[in-house]
């Protein structure tokens, strides 16, 4: 799929326009924030635990090449087989050869943002082998030839009445009478319909939320159980991550583990947790009879590490910023333009793509902090987004008339007398502009600001006259 984070401002002004997206992005986004909210406080321990899985984190980056040498050795002791990938290229290659080798012809895949980054069912179906996502929210955008929408919730941006529109449009073999008003009886003819996949398939591709150096093992959290299924009925299990997902110890998984949930949909623990350590051993009931893991390199990832970017490594994928951020939850995920949509997609985007492709996107943020205040690995989102927008106009990319102003304020402020004569003018002159009124619906030089919404008009008087007074 073609990237389209270039053309952002477009995007917006699509998605504002989308009367079914403004509907559904109203009516999801508030109960993430609440079940989250709730699941804080029910936990004194929720902050200490944050700390905890941020030190984590910090020390795997610091000593990376170290635990992944571990991962691969444990991994090969417990009989599987490790492919490193550098490019996405590489990832792809790796993956097609095992389902060549098996002549494979379907396979099943559970929820993985890493396989969305490498285009990976494009890559298969352009080589005869079919790809079915098996989680619902995956497999209705699949329908719809779409990326995710959310990092967690890939069909947030739906309604219902889509839904049942796609499925009428791709289940054809099914009663053209059935009813499908209720989101339930959507559901069902999911759980039916993919049931026959998870039957059929040759080969189960998994992302990882977690992989474990100390074992050799690869932990995903599901809440559909379709995970479970991809990597037990398929013949092979093939694993798919990337280098940030290493975590030392099982009991370090489970602590990151309580952060995870709470932070993501509100709940103690997903209803799958589900751990996998190798292919099926002698007296095992069930399990795949290979098993294989394909380690996306890099892709940008190595570049970031020792930079003021690392922290985004941190991330667990969990969906708290963007489920906070007045900005996605006004425009959606798509018009983002790539895999990773809302803050950590502006800071992550620039880096495996490059910011002169994404330029658009550390400057979609408010700098509100509410990405920050929620993350359970406390990345710090908006000082990232401050440094990209840095690198923006170093290398010169933002157009003429915004550096011209950028340069124009810099000269301003570096003058302090200057500054406060600038400040009390444009402050009067704006107070009568309002006649009263406390807003301004047409602001010179700033009507992207006013096209939408009316500017706070200034009142009393500035900043420093109040700080000059208050000190006396």
């Amino acid at each position: 799929m073609d990237m389209s984070s270039a053309a952002f401002p477009g995007n917006v002004a699509k998605a504002l326009a989308d009367g079914k997206l403004q509907y559904a992005m109203t009516e999801t986004g508030p109960r993430f924030i609440q079940k989250r909210s709730k699941a804080r406080e029910a936990l004194p321990e929720f902050d200490q635990l944050r700390d905890q899985a941020r030190d984590i984190k910090d020390h795997v980056l610091a000593h990376l090449d170290l635990y992944l040498e571990r991962y691969e050795a444990r991994v090969k002791a417990s009989g599987g087989e490790v492919h490193w990938a550098e490019t996405p290229d590489d990832a792809r290659a790796a993956i097609l050869g095992i389902c060549r080798k098996v002549n494979a012809r379907l396979v099943t895949k559970g929820k993985s943002m890493i396989s969305e980054e490498i285009d990976l069912n494009q890559h298969l179906a352009g080589n005869g082998i079919t790809p079915v996502e098996t989680d619902l929210g995956e497999y209705i955008i699949q329908l719809r030839n779409e990326r995710p929408s959310h990092i967690i919730a890939p069909a947030v941006h739906l309604t219902r009445d889509q839904v049942e529109a796609d499925f009428r449009k791709a289940h054809t073999h099914l009663d053209p009478g059935r009813d499908l008003t209720e989101i339930p009886s959507l559901v069902e003819e999911a759980r039916a319909v993919l049931r026959q996949k998870y039957l059929a398939a040759d080969v189960g591709v998994t992302g990882a939320n977690f992989l474990i150096a100390e074992t050799g093992t690869s932990i995903i959290v599901t809440n559909e159980g379709n995970g479970d299924l991809t990597q037990n009925l398929p013949r092979v299990h093939i694993v798919l991550a990337s280098i940030e997902k290493i975590v030392p110890t099982l009991e370090d998984a489970s602590t990151i583990l309580r952060v995870l949930a709470r932070s993501a949909t509100g709940q103690d623990f997903s209803n799958y947790t589900t751990l996998s350590t190798g292919p099926r051993r002698a007296g095992d009931l069930d399990g795949p009879d290979e098993y294989h893991v394909v380690i996306l390199l890099d892709n940008g990832r190595s570049g970031v590490l020792g930079t003021e970017f690392q922290d985004m490594l941190r991330c667990i994928r969990c969906g708290a910023c963007l489920n906070h951020c007045p900005v996605y939850n006004a425009v959606g995920g798509h018009a983002y333009g790539w895999v990773y949509p809302g803050p950590i997609g502006a800071v992550v985007t620039p880096a495996l793509t490059g910011i002169e492709n994404a330029r658009h996107l550390p400057n979609a943020s408010t700098f509100c902090g509410r990405c920050e205040e929620v993350c359970p690995m406390r990345i710090p989102i908006p000082s990232m987004l401050r440094h990209w927008r840095e690198k923006e106009f170093e290398r010169h990319l933002q157009p003429k008339a915004v550096r011209w102003g950028l340069g124009l304020w810099a000269f301003v402020a570096q003058r302090p007398k200057l500054y406060r004569m600038a400040i009390a003018l444009a402050a009067r002159v704006l107070s009568n502009q309002a006649h009263g009124k406390g807003r301004l619906s047409k602001l010179p030089l700033a009507g992207g600001w006013t096209q939408n919404r009316d500017f706070p008009a200034p009142q009393g008087k500035t900043f420093h006259q109040l700080w000059k007074e208050r000190r006396r």
